[in-house]
């Protein structure tokens, strides 16, 4: 078997609400979906966000075009490794989504030839089914408080919420609306994407402790492991890392430095889905449980996710998801918003490969609203990126 083209569609899919956190703000999810067709009829799937760009993802695709062409997609780890050393990729951060959705793709080519659905292929199935947090956009307190009932009665059990570069107070109320809305059981999650000084964030995590917190994300900067040990050291809620711990070599310094409780991972921003499992396989050996990062994603990408925590023991917190935003999907009855969940948890696709199939006229739709309105849909920075106001006195 060969490959015998790759081929790329840009689609721009409606949030319900903006996507605002530190830095920026974003009204859909852009993904560039991947087709990754062979000589033997047999077409594989794999989706990349487009970041930092659609354009930059369709760069490195023409890009790795010549080395994927022809090669055999059953031989995953070949492709792997003559993209990152033949091509000298080396799977630098902008250029990673990409050559991970090839990878994702050649692995659903390998799921359908065998029959097996992924899952099988990676371990087989440790739990039937996966846990997300519910993803509440950062909005007004009682618009908060709103969407952590809408969280609560579509049974998560975690709430994720954006903190950071606003007005503390602002922060204080939204967490205690947040609370508010979702009930004393219910896990919150909170994320400060970078935004606070080590003072900073010592001082406003010790303030948002008595909302009963169960992990602040990436409270500093990702690029200083000494703040971060400093600021873990200093308070008693668990430290997720998260832009200090997208790639394996990222996480073992994390680890080395003793700067978090907790390690994100994220396959389309470390080449694909068999270094997912392998960031996991690290934490497992530090002592220490990994969670899903997101950049955004429909469908495709998040079966895949889905097949590969289902197989890996490690991951023991609700994951990074983007149904609570999401408006619509571009697959068949998977994916999309909140109806797609059970009680936050999402069910592994039974069938062969990633076990999902791309609905054609919704694909189209959101391939025209790309066309006509992709720029819109970018990373933007929102004007967010304003003088902090000083920190409320206790």
């Amino acid at each position: 078997m060969r490959i015998t083209a790759l081929r790329a569609t840009p689609v721009a899919v409606p949030f319900r609400t903006d996507e605002i956190w530190a830095f920026g703000r974003r009204r859909g999810q852009v993904s560039v979906l991947i087709e990754v067709e062979t000589d033997e009829g047999v077409t594989g799937l794999g989706e990349a966000s487009a970041y930092p760009s659609a354009d930059v993802v369709l760069a490195v695709l023409r890009g790795i075009e010549p080395l994927v062409v022809g090669a055999d997609p059953l031989r995953i780890e070949a492709l792997a490794r003559r993209i990152d050393l033949v091509g000298t990729w080396h799977h630098v951060r902008m250029t990673s989504p990409a050559i991970a959705a090839v990878e994702t793709a050649c692995w659903d080519i390998l799921g359908k030839v065998s029959g097996q659905p992924l899952v099988n292929l990676l371990g087989g199935r440790f739990r039937d089914s996966v846990a997300f947090f519910y993803y509440v956009a950062r909005a007004e307190p009682a618009e908060v408080e709103a969407e952590a009932k809408r969280a609560t009665a579509a049974g998560f059990s975690t709430c994720y919420l954006k903190v950071g570069a606003d007005d503390p107070r602002r922060d204080l109320e939204r967490v205690e609306a947040l609370r508010s809305g979702a009930g004393p059981d219910a896990l919150l999650r909170v994320d400060a994407n970078e935004a606070w000084s080590p003072g900073t964030a010592i001082r406003m995590i010790s303030e948002l402790e008595r909302y009963g917190l169960e992990l602040v994300e990436q409270p500093v900067s990702g690029r200083n492991l000494d703040e971060m040990a400093y600021v873990r050291a200093r308070v008693g809620t668990p430290l997720l890392a998260n832009e200090a711990s997208w790639t394996r070599q990222d996480q073992l310094a994390v680890i080395r430095a003793g700067a978090a409780d907790v390690l994100s991972a994220d396959n389309q921003m470390d080449g694909g889905l068999l270094n997912l499992k392998r960031s996991a396989g690290i934490c497992e050996a530090a002592g220490l449980p990994v969670v899903k990062h997101s950049l955004g994603e429909l469908g495709v990408a998040l079966a895949a996710a889905v097949h590969v925590i289902a197989a890996t023991p490690t991951f023991r917190y609700a994951n990074q998801g983007y149904g609570a935003l999401l408006a619509d999907d571009v697959t068949r009855g998977f994916g999309g918003g909140v109806d797609g969940y059970l009680n936050g948890e999402i069910s592994v696709p039974t069938g062969p490969g990633l076990g999902v199939e791309l609905d054609r006229d919704r694909v189209e739709t959101y391939a025209d609203l790309y066309r006509s309105e992709g720029a819109a849909f970018g990373f933007h920075d929102g004007n967010v990126l304003t003088a902090a106001p000083a920190l409320p006195k206790r």
